[in-house]
């Protein structure tokens, strides 16, 4: 990330799925696709995503706590939940997202962590973010195929 901005570009390839690509290009790009019977399945679907962007922002920062503090992490798994409803105007939107982590430590270590549990939620970047309402201007600017040379 520089300047403090990040770019990713989505390039459709068929139906609802979309090639995603990064910049810089440090990570591999990937697949996003909505499950049938809307796309094909191809890849996971920006509301994964989303959990996926939260979970790992909260992994992330407990994690940078735990070393930080010197407590060693053999392992960590993260698992998010994500619930679905209509809001007023029956939209789908997401209501609410549970992310479960377990860091796996040394039980010596285990009185160690509070410490970081009070403190990790506040550094993430992405939940809190989400948490808060985040400003997302849209727009729109159409580009116009080129007819096609008569044979």
């Amino acid at each position: 990330m520089k300047d403090n901005t990040f770019t990713v570009t989505l390039t459709r390839r068929d139906g609802y799925e979309f090639a995603v690509r990064f910049d810089p290009e440090t990570a591999p790009g990937l697949t996003v696709d909505e499950p049938p019977p809307l796309g094909g399945g191809a890849g996971p679907n920006p509301t994964a995503l989303l959990g996926a962007a939260v979970g790992g922002c909260l992994g992330a920062s407990l994690l940078f706590c735990l070393q930080k503090s010197r407590v060693p992490v053999a392992g960590m798994e993260t698992e998010v939940s994500g619930t679905i409803e209509r809001n007023e105007a029956g939209r789908l939107r997401v209501s609410r997202i549970e992310v479960r982590l377990a860091p796996e430590l040394e039980e010596a270590d285990a009185a160690r962590v509070k410490r970081c549990v009070d403190l990790f939620e506040d550094f993430c970047t992405v939940t809190q973010s989400v948490r808060q309402g985040i400003d997302i201007d849209a727009v729109v600017e159409p580009k116009i195929a080129a007819p096609e040379p008569a044979a």
